[in-house]
């Protein structure tokens, strides 16, 4: 009896270690679990919180959009939309170059940093960055698509019959121009030389620009133009097919509001320069009367506030102003 009564002590005595040994582990488990949920809801609550702090783009570009010349059509039109915007009150556009504007933009791709810039299209920045956009315009200030237009002096079509067809003849697209502006500046070689190989691999085109066009010897036409590469791959293309046709051909780069005077005053004979309806349109109202405007050259132009893909952005309106 004894013997019985010690061992059914022994097996209580084993099965209350067990118990207490099971309870404490059943409230580490808890305590366990109890702990991994608030973990877990404070790793919720910084993915939430993360997930609600936008990027501040207006203070990281310091409320400035980089520009390129003072008194270039996009730079008139940026300085109208810093006015219309509430989202651009107080901000600056800064304007210097359009070489300093693309080599701020080479740094800022580079780093991933944050920029605005006055952008257009055709320009080479595309062919070299395609992911750029530009953000939306919802007041309009800049426009649709542009197209870029021939002008020419009144006169032209009687005095030089001839050059007054090819250049009513000439129509091109935005590839076309940037891909000479691109190869430009990966290369080296200045516009007017690379114009010329454009020229020769592209006798299709050129074809249709010059059919019913006579030959000359040695005739004078001059071309003016703004100074910047799109315009500029234009003038040379041109400058390119008509000394092929026997004319010498100067090419004029000067101000865009000297463009239209210069046309207006008949100073110059032609210009590829026209874009509208909205960058040149100050300057075209201004001399629309004095010169004869041949219709579209380039289709599909564009400009705007442009910024890298990798910024969450999508409409100026989604800026803030300068506190």
């Amino acid at each position: 009896m004894k013997e019985m009564i010690r061992s059914m002590f022994k097996k209580k005595h084993r099965w209350t270690k067990i118990t207490s040994i099971l309870g404490l582990l059943a409230i580490l488990i808890a305590a366990g679990c109890g702990s991994g949920g608030d973990n877990e809801g404070n790793a919720g609550n910084n993915d939430e919180s993360t997930d609600s702090e936008e990027t501040n783009y207006s203070e990281a570009v310091d409320y400035t959009i980089t520009g390129i010349e003072p008194g270039a059509g996009i730079s008139v039109t940026t300085e109208k939309a810093i006015k219309a915007y509430d989202s651009l009150n107080g901000w600056e556009v800064t304007l210097s170059s359009t070489a300093a504007m693309a080599s701020e933009l080479d740094k800022a791709i580079k780093d991933k940093e944050p920029i605005i810039i006055t952008g257009w299209n055709p320009h080479w920045t595309f062919a070299k960055y395609p992911d750029m956009k530009y953000l939306d315009d919802p007041k309009g200030i800049y426009g649709e698509d542009e197209v870029i237009k021939t002008i020419v002096r009144q006169g032209l079509k009687e005095e030089k019959p001839n050059a007054y067809k090819l250049v009513d003849q000439f129509k091109w697209d935005v590839k076309d121009m940037e891909s000479i502006m691109y190869e430009s500046q990966e290369t080296g070689d200045d516009i007017e030389t690379v114009a010329k190989r454009w020229v020769e691999d592209n006798q299709d085109k050129v074809s249709e620009w010059t059919k019913g066009v006579e030959e000359v010897d040695g005739k004078e036409f001059e071309f003016v133009s703004t100074p910047w590469d799109s315009e500029r791959s234009s003038a040379f293309v041109m400058k390119a097919v008509m000394e092929k046709l026997g004319y010498e051909v100067t090419v004029t780069p000067v101000d865009v509001a000297v463009v239209f005077e210069s046309i207006a005053n008949g100073d110059g004979d032609a210009s590829l320069a026209a874009w509208m309806p909205v960058t040149h349109k100050d300057f075209y109202d201004k001399y629309s009367d004095q010169f004869e405007d041949l219709g579209a050259n380039l289709e599909g132009a564009k400009i705007g506030l442009v910024v890298p893909s990798y910024m969450d952005i999508e409409s100026i309106k989604d800026l803030k102003p300068a506190e």
